[in-house]
């Protein structure tokens, strides 16, 4: 039975870390954005611009650790990882659990998202089955006892997993879980599917008593079925308060607001342009490449001539901030505002481009990745 429970933990561990570490590698600028939360949480802005190395690394560390338990190479430093790197993980879920601070760990990145109590339960878990891999870390064999075979092996997964991620930060996630992948309708993803169920909830009164001083907490439903209302004696105090009781359709794209720099809402006006349009992402102007930009501003110039493509720029920064830099860029395209959450979710670059029509997103691209103007006449523009 003890080797029975050691091998389910060891594999069961291993395998979470690999898959964990692989599903965050595929999205290193993701979970950099979920690192940058915790960072302002714990009044650490001064790692922002690291943010994406740091998850980077720490993808890295997980695969490894994760392919040399199940390697059973090093069991003493590998458990001693395992077991350092499940604290600082289940410190930060409970931090995020208990005082509301991250919504959302980033545990599986955007592919299995958990609340932070999920995510906290996760980690116990695991904790417990680490804990009893350190206590019984002699009885891990080794797949091989040749010591070159360690370290090429070893290498192997260190190498391939740090190019996994450096590749997919530079050339966008292999899997896309976001909303904004290719071939969605951004329309179709802002509305609620006919009959689909919306999310219930109940208002909660805080009522107290005029002559007793008591108080309860009472629902909105309990309420006017024992018709408190009538009695004089209990008054609502303060602001009711919603609470959620049960879980409806979750729209997914619910906090896209396209404007111009007078706020007026052209949302509808671009996500359902019915012709091909060019959206260039750009969430902070002052991070930008602004090299990709000037190529990406030849581009749109020559689609509009050629084609008659209407461009625009959806950008975070301020309207005073955005109009220098087009000024500086002799921009082309139409700038428009939008919230930074929704923008970094569209593409994983800055900038980045969707190629969209009658709201459908037909393509994407990384800056370093962008075709050429040549080749998306061929393929798109001129059929």
């Amino acid at each position: 039975m003890q080797k029975v429970a050691l091998n389910f933990s060891r594999w069961f561990v291993g395998i979470l870390f690999i898959f964990s570490g692989l599903i965050k590698a595929n999205d290193p600028l993701g979970f950099g954005y979920k690192l940058q939360e915790y960072f302002e949480v714990f009044h650490m802005d001064f790692l922002n611009s690291w943010a994406t190395g740091i998850a980077i690394i720490l993808c890295v560390l997980e695969i490894v650790l994760g392919a040399l338990l199940l390697f059973g190479f090093w069991k003493n430093q590998v458990t001693k990882g395992l077991l350092g790197l499940i604290l600082f993980f289940t410190f930060l879920t409970f931090v995020s659990a208990a005082f509301k601070v991250v919504t959302s760990c980033g545990c599986f990145g955007d592919a299995i998202p958990l609340t932070p109590w999920q995510s906290f339960t996760k980690d116990l878990i695991l904790l417990v089955l680490i804990v009893y891999l350190f206590i019984n870390r002699e009885r891990i064999n080794p797949i091989t006892t040749n010591v070159k075979l360690q370290k090429s092996l070893s290498i192997g997964v260190f190498a391939a997993s740090l190019l996994f991620g450096i590749y997919t930060y530079n050339f966008l996630p292999i899997i896309d879980f976001l909303p904004y992948k290719v071939g969605s309708s951004i329309p179709e993803s802002m509305k609620l599917p006919p009959g689909a169920a919306q999310d219930e909830y109940l208002i909660m009164y805080q009522l107290k008593n005029k002559k007793t001083n008591e108080t309860k907490t009472m629902s909105d439903k309990d309420y006017m079925a024992q018709e408190i209302w009538k009695d004089e004696n209990w008054e609502v105090v303060g602001t009711p308060d919603r609470k959620l009781i049960k879980k409806g359709y979750d729209i997914k794209i619910k906090d896209l607001l396209i404007t111009d720099a007078s706020g007026t809402d052209y949302t509808k006006e671009i996500v359902e342009n019915p012709y091909y349009n060019l959206v260039v992402v750009a969430y902070n102007l002052k991070d930008a490449n602004e090299k990709a930009v000037q190529e990406i501003n030849a581009l749109a110039l020559n689609a509009t001539d050629q084609f008659n493509i209407r461009t625009v720029l959806l950008t975070s920064n301020s309207a005073q901030d955005a109009d220098a830099f087009s000024k500086k860029n002799k921009l082309f395209a139409e700038v428009f505002y939008a919230d930074a959450v929704p923008l970094k979710s569209m593409v994983r670059a800055n900038p980045g481009v969707l190629l969209l029509k009658n709201g459908v997103i037909i393509n994407k691209w990384h800056f370093q990745t962008l075709p050429s103007f040549d080749k998306l006449s061929e393929k798109y523009f001129s059929k």
